[in-house]
């Protein structure tokens, strides 16, 4: 628990692309005579005490990946009532917590990120995990793992993720992986689909040297950061604990934590009933935050007829949510319920 109010406080807010939220924000903070600003390449580190980033989980994803460096502790927004991993806090729950903040009433929990080099080159870090896979799915990849210099397996599969606890919880369990409780000091090595149905998935403390070599296929590999940005690779990709966690301001006791691992294991008994097109569009939501129908089109590459469908289904079984846009009041937007 930090100690303490902070006497002329300083804030910068990020944001991606929600203009209305960080209105709100911005006045929230002046009415409680909080000085702020807006968080840009020019701006940052410059006498801010702490960031507050708009967005959710997404949003906070984002920041960390831009400013890979930051020591700010960053205090996570949703836009809407739901709470995440990393963003806890709603919009309209915000200035309750705005004395707090000024008081130092709240605890900063330091997350470890997966630091990446893809072929000898580095990528910016990872908060939930590093997929390493074929360009075209189902397509087997073939590859070596080593653990600190050993060799481990040599393995055909589908591909490989190595996740953070925060990230066990994401594609990795719904790859066979182990759900990691947060704040554990490990990482998990899951391999996708492997033809050796021995394969079990591997937890090593996060200080292990971790490297999948001879990466191998009829097509070419990718690397996918945070379910976010493609990387091709050629041959090796090393992942360690990076230098610098990130420091994530907690209002919330973590019960909330448990809760969501049992939801998140009971979907993950459902999905194995559910239409593939479904649980594509489940695994795009929960990387992607809340998204149209169209960007759903545009980020799975099925036909809007199939994701139409398949929203549908989703929504009758209550794995989805559909709320109104402030933005566009005729667009409907999806999203995973909290």
């Amino acid at each position: 628990m930090c100690k303490g109010s902070v006497s002329g406080m300083k804030v910068a807010i990020y944001s991606q692309d929600q203009d209305q939220t960080v209105k709100s924000v911005k006045q929230s903070l002046e009415s409680h005579g909080i000085e702020s600003n807006i968080l840009t390449n020019k701006t940052f580190g410059k006498e801010i005490d702490y960031v507050i980033v708009t967005g959710g989980d997404r949003g906070v994803r984002s920041y960390f990946h831009r400013f890979i460096n930051s020591t700010i502790p960053v205090l996570g927004i949703n836009e809407f009532e739901s709470s995440g991993y990393l963003a806890q806090t709603d919009l309209k729950e915000f200035p309750i917590y705005l004395n707090r903040l000024k008081k130092g009433n709240f605890t900063i929990e330091h997350l470890t990120r997966v630091g990446v080099k893809i072929d000898g080159k580095s990528v910016y870090p990872a908060l939930n995990d590093v997929a390493i896979f074929s360009s075209k799915s189902a397509t087997l990849m073939e590859h070596v793992l080593r653990v600190n210099g050993e060799e481990f397996w040599h393995d055909n599969s589908d591909g490989l993720i190595v996740s953070t606890p925060i990230g066990s919880s994401a594609y990795s369990m719904s790859a066979g992986g182990p759900a990691v409780y947060q704040g554990s000091k490990v990482f998990c090595v899951v391999s996708v689909n492997s033809l050796d149905i021995t394969r079990r998935p591997l937890i090593v403390p996060e200080d292990s040297f971790i490297e999948v070599d001879d990466i191998s296929s009829s097509l070419r590999c990718e690397v996918v950061l945070d379910g976010k940005d493609r990387f091709k690779v050629d041959k090796t990709v090393e992942c360690t604990s990076f230098s610098q966690s990130a420091n994530v301001i907690r209002m919330k006791k973590d019960s909330t934590t448990v809760s969501a691992l049992a939801k998140k294991v009971q979907l993950a008994d459902e999905l194995l009933n559910m239409p593939p097109s479904s649980k594509l569009l489940l695994k795009t939501l929960e990387y992607e935050g809340s998204l149209t129908q169209k960007e759903l089109v545009a980020k799975t590459l099925l036909p809007d007829r199939t994701v139409r469908l398949a929203l549908r289904h989703l929504l009758d079984k209550g794995y989805v949510k559909r709320r109104v846009s402030l933005r566009d009041t005729r667009q409907r937007i999806y999203e995973i319920p909290k």
